[in-house]
């Protein structure tokens, strides 16, 4: 009973933690995704706004130059003083307080304007360009963009010049002219002051359009408000996001399971499971890893010792499992190259699997009998219970036995016997230290070990370099199935499960192969990787 609550406790424990995560997970979600939502969403509101709705049709006016006249009028602006109509018709003598006044009307709109746009009421007129405090003495059209604007604007089309008495302010009517994009012209008025001290107050264009607006145009030097606080919105989108991005948890990789989990076992396929574990936990921080790889025999048998009712230990072995393990169940994960190596200065690059048997069964016993140097054969194996070992035995021993040790390594390296020697190492590294320091050796491990070591030589066999694509073919003969063992079937909600199916099903198979492994899944028959007793 005590097991089955601790078992319940786990699987709660892990389930909330899940559950946490998701909640983490779509909270990152909804920032990363939500914002450049919005961001689109309010560009393209802005952009409506100021092309479709502020900007669909629009009549903008600017005062470009209003200035009291103080000298000969006639060089303020030559050429227009003879085109003046005084509003009674008759040249006036001594005007006084008179001011020249330039306003350039203008289609800046993103649509053409027709007479129908004008929403004034009945009648020619469409605008009124308003002088508060001074009357209009004379005034001219100039610069017309296109000389047929001039049609619409001439005398009886409604163009001409007023005064409203009550409120002392002279008033120019314009005519309702249809003006394309980007169309303008311009109203050059001399007026004389009626009111007021100072400054007199600026001209203002009156009028409606249909759909649109008559507004002032202002020159900008710099960017305008909306511009300003459209620029702000995305750079707060930006920063908020970036913030996010560098102070949020990580995004739990998919079936992310929180707990501890211990992997014991083969020091062949130690590199692949520490990557993987690393790779798992960066996408899972909540999930813990511990190793043990001492050997696939000495794995075998402490999941069958503690691994009963403790789905956090896993055995990883080159090859099956053998007799006496019962109750471990195997997962194959991989098949696995393996290399014979030598010496690095035997100069032996190719070998028969004949010619591997014969040195094994010592009827060779010195290398010049293959063609290389007058060396004595020193026959370096993996300790009993090694998985290497027992693949070696079985793809290139036809099942037959290894020498018998007649000594340590170190010490054959230190006395080196006359005749052939063997001996034995506990594990993967302990083998390639071995080779590399022992002239004359001849020794097995796993290919991504052996290629990346120093002092050592991974030899061809029979005509075939060690590869994954020649193991896959079957052209190179030595390699073997990496399992995993666990005491019993896996709970589906344990970090055990979750590890093994990031590394048979995910991303783990891209660490696989970068380590010279293929994922039985990749395999031309992947019953090849199936599972053995």
């Amino acid at each position: 009973m005590p097991d089955l609550a601790r078992g319940r406790g786990r699987a709660e424990y892990g389930c909330h933690q899940r559950i946490r995560g998701e909640y983490r997970q779509v909270d990152n979600y909804l920032v990363q995704i939500g914002l450049p939502l919005v961001a689109l969403a309010v560009s393209m509101a802005a952009f409506l706004w100021e092309f479709v709705v502020i900007r669909r049709k629009q009549l903008g006016y600017r005062v470009q130059m209003d200035t009291p006249v103080t000298g000969e009028i006639e060089s303020v602006y030559p050429g227009v003083l003879t085109q003046i109509r005084p509003e009674d018709g008759r040249a006036e003598a001594g005007l006084k307080d008179l001011s020249v006044v330039l306003i350039r009307i203008e289609n800046n709109g993103v649509t053409d304007i027709d007479r129908t746009d004008y929403a004034m009421p009945d009648g020619p007129v469409g605008l009124h360009l308003h002088f508060p405090q001074r009357r209009v003495v004379g005034m001219a059209v100039t610069e017309l963009s296109e000389p047929t604007l001039g049609d619409h604007l001439e005398p009886g089309r409604g163009i001409g010049a007023r005064v409203d008495a009550g409120q002392e302010m002279g008033i120019i009517d314009l005519p309702k002219v249809p003006m394309n994009r980007h169309d303008h012209y311009k109203i050059f008025a001399i007026l004389q002051r009626t009111a007021g001290e100072g400054e007199s107050p600026a001209p203002v264009l009156h009028g409606k359009l249909t759909g649109g607006r008559v507004a002032e145009t202002r020159s900008r030097t710099g960017l305008s408000r909306t511009v300003l606080g459209f620029m702000t919105f995305l750079v707060a989108v930006i920063v908020v996001q970036f913030t996010v991005a560098l102070l949020g948890d990580d995004p739990p990789a998919p079936d992310c399971v929180s707990g501890s989990l211990t992997l014991v076992g083969s020091s062949a396929f130690e590199p692949v499971v520490r990557d993987a574990a690393a790779a798992y936990h960066k996408g899972c921080p909540t999930a813990r890893f511990t190793f043990a790889f001492d050997g696939s025999e000495r794995g075998l048998a402490r999941v069958d010792e503690e691994g009963r009712g403790n789905p956090g230990l896993l055995a990883v072995t080159d090859g099956p499992k053998g007799v006496g393990y019962p109750d471990l169940v195997p997962r194959p994960l991989a098949m696995a190259v393996f290399a014979v190596i030598v010496h690095g200065g035997l100069g032996v690059p190719d070998l028969t699997t004949e010619q591997i048997r014969e040195l094994y069964r010592g009827r060779i016993d010195n290398w010049r009998q293959l063609g290389g140097p007058d060396q004595p054969v020193r026959l370096i194996n993996r300790a009993l219970g090694s998985g290497s070992r027992e693949t070696f035995q079985q793809r290139l021993l036809a099942g037959g036995p290894v020498p018998l040790p007649q000594s340590g390594c170190r010490a054959v390296q230190v006395t080196d016997p006359p005749g052939a020697a063997a001996c034995e190492v506990p594990l993967t590294r302990d083998m390639l230290e071995a080779v590399a320091r022992t002239p004359g050796a001849i020794g097995y491990a796993s290919h991504a070990e052996a290629a990346a070591a120093p002092g050592v030589v991974p030899v061809a066999l029979d005509g075939h370099r060690p590869g994954r694509e020649e193991a896959a073919t079957g052209d190179y003969p030595f390699w073997g199935v990496e399992y995993a063992y666990s005491k019993g079937e896996l709970p589906y909600d344990s970090l055990a499960a979750a590890f093994l199916r990031f590394l048979t099903d995910r991303a783990g198979k891209d660490i696989v192969r970068s380590r010279g492994d293929t994922p039985c899944e990749d395999l031309p028959q992947p019953g090849t990787c199936g599972p053995r007793p």
